[in-house]
C-alpha cells in the first residue's frame, strides 16, 4: 500500500497544480517509495506549469461535430465559390436583364441534419456532379425565385407569399439553376471538371435526403441582390462527395492546378465541347426592294427579280455576319450550296 497516495497527499497535488497553496495540507513521509518520487517530481514541475499556463491556447473541439476538411482546404472551397458568386452575378444579370450581386457570406462544416433545419421556404435542387459520386443540394428562398420569375416574365420583380411552385414556373426556375449551374461547372474547373445536373426538385426540406442526417456537409452560403430584392441562396456538398478530391484542395496544389488550365488536355476538352457548338447559318440568294402596294398584291405564281445575276455567287452569314461566298447546286435530288470562297466586300 505504500504505492498509494492518500487522499490528503492527492489534495495538496492538486492544489500545487492550480498554482494555490492547500490550508491544512501535510506531506507525511512516505520514504523512497515509487508514488513518493513520482508525487515529488510533479511538485517540482508544478511552477513550471504554472508560468506556462497563462500562455497555453486551448482549441475547443466537438467530439459531435468533427471537422473532416482543414482550415487550407476549406479556403480554397471558399476562393472557390467567390468566383462562382462572381460568375454568377454576371451570368444572371445578362438573363434577367438586370443589376444582380452575389456575395459569399460564408463555407462551413455542419452536420446535414443542422443544414436541413436552418433552412425553410425554399426551392431545393438535387444535383449530380459527375464525375464525382453522390449529389449535392442547390437552395434558393421562395421569394428570391418568384422575384427572379417576375422579371423573367417581363415585370419589376414583384415576390409573392406562396410556398409551391406551379408546372409553368418550374421550367422557369429551371433555366435560372442551369445559369448558376454553369457558373458552378467554371468555378471548380481549377480543380476538377464536374458537370453538374438537376435530378430533381423539391419544395421540402424533409424530401431532400442526399446524405445521413449525421454526416458532415460543406455549407456555402451567398447573399443574392436582383435590383432592390435580396435573398439567400445556398450550397450543400456532403463530405462523402468531396472526399476523392480533398487532396488537390490543398492550396499550392489548387493553385498549381490553376496555372494548368492550357494544357493540352484542356484544348483537347474544350476543341471537344466547341465541336458540338450549334450556330445559325442561311443563304441569301439576292435582294428585291418593292412597294408596299406590291406587297399587298403578291399572288401565287408572282415572280421578283432580285440584284444578283444567275451567275453572281450567293452569300451565306453565319449568325448574321457574312462569312462565305456559294453556288446554289443541286445533289440527290435536293438543292444545296457549294461553298466557293470566304466573302471579302
Amino acid at each position: 500500500m505504500a504505492d498509494i497516495l492518500s487522499p490528503e497527499e492527492i489534495e495538496a497535488l492538486l492544489t500545487s497544480l492550480s498554482g494555490e497553496e492547500g490550508e491544512g495540507a501535510s506531506e507525511p513521509d512516505l520514504g523512497p517509495s515509487p508514488a513518493a518520487v513520482r508525487k515529488s517530481d510533479l511538485n517540482d514541475q508544478s511552477a513550471s506549469a504554472k508560468s506556462a499556463k497563462a500562455h497555453r491556447n486551448y482549441e475547443i473541439y466537438d467530439f459531435r461535430r468533427p471537422d473532416k476538411l482543414s482550415k487550407e482546404q476549406i479556403r480554397t472551397l471558399s476562393m472557390i465559390h467567390e468566383t462562382m458568386a462572381r460568375l454568377t452575378s454576371s451570368g444572371l444579370a445578362g438573363f434577367l436583364r438586370a443589376p444582380v450581386q452575389v456575395e459569399l457570406m460564408s463555407v462551413e462544416q455542419v452536420p446535414y441534419e443542422e443544414y436541413l433545419r436552418s433552412i425553410n421556404q425554399s426551392v431545393f435542387t438535387i444535383l449530380s456532379l459527375a464525375p464525382l459520386s453522390g449529389q449535392a443540394v442547390l437552395e434558393l428562398e421562395f421569394g428570391l425565385i418568384f422575384g427572379m420569375i417576375d422579371r423573367m416574365l417581363g415585370g419589376p420583380g414583384k415576390t409573392i407569399n406562396r410556398s409551391s411552385l406551379t408546372e409553368i414556373e418550374r421550367p422557369l426556375v429551371s433555366q435560372l439553376v442551369e445559369k448558376v449551374l454553369a457558373s458552378l461547372k467554371s468555378s471548380w474547373e481549377a480543380v476538377v471538371i464536374v458537370n453538374p445536373r438537376t435530378e430533381g426538385m423539391e419544395t421540402s426540406a424533409q424530401f431532400v435526403q442526399v446524405a445521413p442526417p449525421t454526416d458532415i456537409a460543406l455549407m456555402v452560403l451567398f447573399e443574392v441582390k436582383v435590383g432592390q430584392m435580396r435573398g439567400a441562396m445556398s450550397l450543400c456538398i456532403p463530405y462523402l462527395v468531396l472526399k476523392p478530391i480533398a487532396g488537390k484542395l490543398a492550396g499550392q496544389k489548387w493553385a498549381a492546378a490553376a496555372g494548368r488550365k492550357r494544357t493540352l488536355a484542356h484544348r483537347r476538352h474544350l476543341s471537344m465541347h466547341l465541336t458540338k457548338t450549334e450556330v445559325p447559318c442561311r443563304i441569301e440568294l439576292g435582294r428585291v426592294t418593292i412597294g408596299i402596294r406590291e406587297f399587298l398584291n403578291l399572288q401565287p405564281g408572282n415572280i421578283l427579280t432580285v440584284d444578283r445575276k444567275r451567275s453572281d455567287a450567293a452569300t451565306i452569314y453565319v449568325k448574321d455576319i457574312p462569312k462565305f461566298r456559294a453556288r446554289p447546286v443541286r445533289t440527290g435530288g435536293k438543292l444545296a450550296v457549294q461553298v466557293i470562297g470566304e466573302h471579302t466586300e
